[in-house]
């Protein structure tokens, strides 16, 4: 796909406490590398990649297949960058919020983000999944998967244990998040766009804006 050839604009961004393996887990989504050393990012970055989404119905049969053009934000963890990054959090479609299942004060810290989320995000249910990172340390593990299950099944979100040395559930997560977005877009999106008076609906995601897409909360 060349610039500017997509069916979907669709912004990502993962979120958490600083440590957690943000950037580790987005450059492994990527570019299927691994980079061991520990470089803080500063306020907000961001990777790109462009995948092929196949639309399923509710009932599992295959739909149309479009081209989606994925920015993955990455955000800073420290108290400090987090007037800055909030204001990243109103343009995000969708959110992967993370903690280190080898420091449960990452995992406490999740509810924490969860309101920063409900009181930035472009609505008070946002599409998310929490992703426990650092699966491979199993010797150092602090946070059961018992714990974090069910504390994702009393958001209502879905659940990975990944982990970015060796990429295992890293895709799983992140195209979870993706049907769930394209989920919410297509409720939003169908109905106006098959509407119109050309009888041609929105072909660009960006078209839209994350405003817009409140209708589904």
């Amino acid at each position: 796909m060349t610039d500017g050839d997509y069916d979907y604009l669709i912004k990502l961004l993962a979120l958490g406490d600083s440590g957690v393996g943000k950037t580790t887990f987005l450059y492994r989504y990527t570019d299927n590398k691994f980079n061991p050393k520990f470089i803080t990012t500063v306020g907000i970055d961001f990777r790109e990649k462009r995948v092929v989404y196949t639309a399923t119905s509710p009932c599992g049969t295959t739909g149309k297949t479009f081209k989606v053009h994925l920015q993955l934000w990455d955000t800073a963890g420290q108290e400090r960058f987090r007037s800055l990054t909030t204001a990243f959090f109103r343009d995000a479609m969708g959110f992967l919020l993370m903690f280190d299942l080898t420091s449960q004060q990452s995992f406490l810290n999740v509810r924490n983000w969860m309101s920063q989320l409900q009181a930035n995000a472009y609505c008070e249910n946002p599409d998310i999944v929490l992703v426990g990172n650092k699966a491979d340390l199993a010797d150092q593990r602090e946070v059961q998967e018992k714990q974090a299950k069910e504390l994702a099944d009393k958001y209502g979100i879905p659940y990975f244990e990944t982990s970015a040395a060796t990429g295992s559930e890293v895709d799983k997560a992140v195209i979870t998040l993706l049907d769930l977005v394209m989920k919410r877009m297509e409720q939003c999106v169908d109905k106006p766009a098959q509407e119109t008076d050309s009888g041609e609906g929105i072909s660009k995601l960006e078209a839209i804006s994350p405003n817009e897409k409140k209708c589904a909360c």
